[in-house]
């Protein structure tokens, strides 16, 4: 049985000089701690502000904030291939139904996306709630499902700002259902591998859902020319609620990567080897955020 999981902001394991210790948590986590009923002797697993990695021993917690020992400091799990969700906001409690379950499932970080069709629109003060709440829904999810990480989420951007990112991604998949001839995600993602001679594992990807209305065909091209290796996706013959294809698409992205405990498929790699000779790293993130999952990516010769 895996471990409760906590995330520290600001706390630093290493610099504590006590054997004993309490750990800072923040508000929401001291009731989640309750919650689970967690009693002296019990471990839990902790990603600090530096996001190292540790089972504790929990000492005492009968004032609220756990007093823990360090049982053991574990290695920080291999990065992996990433995958952006970039929503179109959808009514009602849809992006929160998204955002955790894309979560479980592994998405690195949601870019919420203002589309021409979007019902729903926010700006300000009620942007910044917003994503306050959704930044709360990832990390509780993140929490269950033992992510290494909480997902970055961003404030909602039109799809004019979101294509000036999207440049360094290893490619950008648009799933659009009025497109025929539309890729399957295996063709698209493969494609965008071999092209820039990215191993599965290093793999930047952004995947694009609208919002109930669909992307309007403007925001398609946009999108499209936001990078070279955009490509109209499939998600096959259903036609799937954005708040569906939000959670299977990025899923389906990572399975093709390796990501879902599948391993990278053997055949992709090999192929990625035959064309390009020698599999080249692709450079990685020099710090966090959206901008910064996405570093420019260098295309094979022709």
């Amino acid at each position: 049985m895996s471990l409760p999981r906590f995330f520290l902001e600001n706390q630093v394991l290493a610099a504590e000089t006590e054997a004993v210790f309490p750990l800072r948590l923040a508000a929401d986590d001291v009731k989640h701690a309750k919650v689970l009923r967690l009693t002296a002797g019990e471990h839990i697993a902790v990603i600090d502000g530096a996001s190292d990695y540790f089972e504790c021993e929990i000492i005492d917690i009968s004032n609220g904030l756990p007093l823990v020992s360090i049982a053991r400091h574990e290695e920080a799990p291999a990065e992996g291939p990433q995958v952006v969700l970039l929503q179109g906001l959808a009514k009602g409690d849809k992006m929160e139904t998204v955002i955790r379950h894309a979560t479980e499932v592994g998405v690195a970080a949601f870019v919420p996306l203002t589309c021409r069709r979007s019902v729903v629109k926010l700006d300000g003060k009620k942007a910044a709630a917003k994503t306050e709440r959704w930044w709360a829904i990832a990390k509780s999810a993140a929490m269950q499902s033992g992510q290494a990480r909480i997902p970055e989420v961003s404030e909602p951007a039109t799809v004019g700002e979101a294509c000036a990112r999207l440049d360094g991604a290893t490619a950008v998949l648009v799933c659009w259902e009025e497109a025929p001839g539309s890729a399957s995600l295996r063709e698209a993602i493969q494609g965008a591998l071999a092209a820039t001679r990215t191993p599965a594992a290093d793999a930047r990807i952004a995947v694009v859902v609208g919002p109930e209305g669909g992307l309007a065909e403007e925001e398609v091209r946009a999108l499209l020319a936001s990078n070279p290796r955009a490509r109209l996706v499939t998600l096959g013959p259903s036609i799937l609620r954005t708040e569906t294809a939000g959670i299977v698409a990025p899923a389906l992205a990572l399975y093709e990567l390796g990501a879902m405990g599948n391993g990278p498929e053997r055949a992709e790699i090999e192929r990625v080897e035959e064309d390009a000779g020698t599999v080249l790293p692709a450079p990685s993130p020099a710090a966090e955020g959206f901008v910064a999952m996405f570093p420019s990516a260098e295309i094979a010769d022709a």
